[in-house]
């Protein structure tokens, strides 16, 4: 503890820095904050933070992707934030997946280029009538072997049964977008306002 005379000697000379400490107590804690309920359907990035993906190494999507081409990843809300409808801080949240039985990407155009004049792509990816009238006619005289190679190539053919290639998780995917009559077109134009 310092003596009086060294305390009033540094009140008296300017050049000797005063430290001086200043504690804020906040009455109510965090803890005993009431929650805000926000609808977890729809939050804003920010406000939530998801665990990692699980993904499953032979299809190369997530583990719980299924047959809609939805995955449930498991996410936390940021302290002070639950969700209305259950009242907890951490909720499911539907991602995009591609569900997949199995047929690669890889082996289908493989077997496109190298053996596809004999229909072998056409009999993996389960269609069979086309494999067999590419086999008897040696893939349309090459045009269909050349005309696969490019459909297999732009993910235009895929497997019979609905369900998309096996390939790599941050790989070559293609979407297709597509339209219709019932299809709104929404033209933004530079200054930020959109149109339809």
């Amino acid at each position: 503890m310092p003596s009086s005379s060294a305390t009033r000697k540094a009140d008296n000379d300017p050049l000797t820095p005063v430290v001086t400490k200043h504690v804020v107590t906040n009455e109510s804690s965090a803890a005993e904050r009431t929650p805000y309920h926000v609808d977890c359907n729809g939050l804003r990035l920010g406000q939530y933070r998801c665990h990692k993906l699980d993904v499953d190494p032979e299809t190369q999507q997530p583990r719980t992707c299924n047959k809609k081409n939805k995955a449930y990843v498991n996410c936390t809300l940021t302290s002070g934030l639950v969700c209305e409808d259950t009242g907890s801080e951490n909720f499911s949240m539907p991602v995009d997946c591609r569900h997949t039985n199995g047929y690669s990407y890889e082996t289908a155009l493989l077997l496109s280029i190298f053996l596809g004049m004999f229909g072998a792509d056409r009999f993996y990816l389960g269609y069979p009538a086309l494999g067999l009238l590419k086999f008897c006619t040696l893939g349309f005289l090459f045009l269909g072997q050349l005309v696969d190679i490019i459909l297999i190539a732009l993910q235009i053919v895929g497997p019979a049964d609905g369900s998309h290639y096996v390939i790599k998780y941050f790989g070559p995917k293609l979407d297709i977008v597509s339209f219709n009559e019932n299809t709104d077109i929404i033209y933004e134009n530079n200054c930020g306002s959109t149109t339809k």
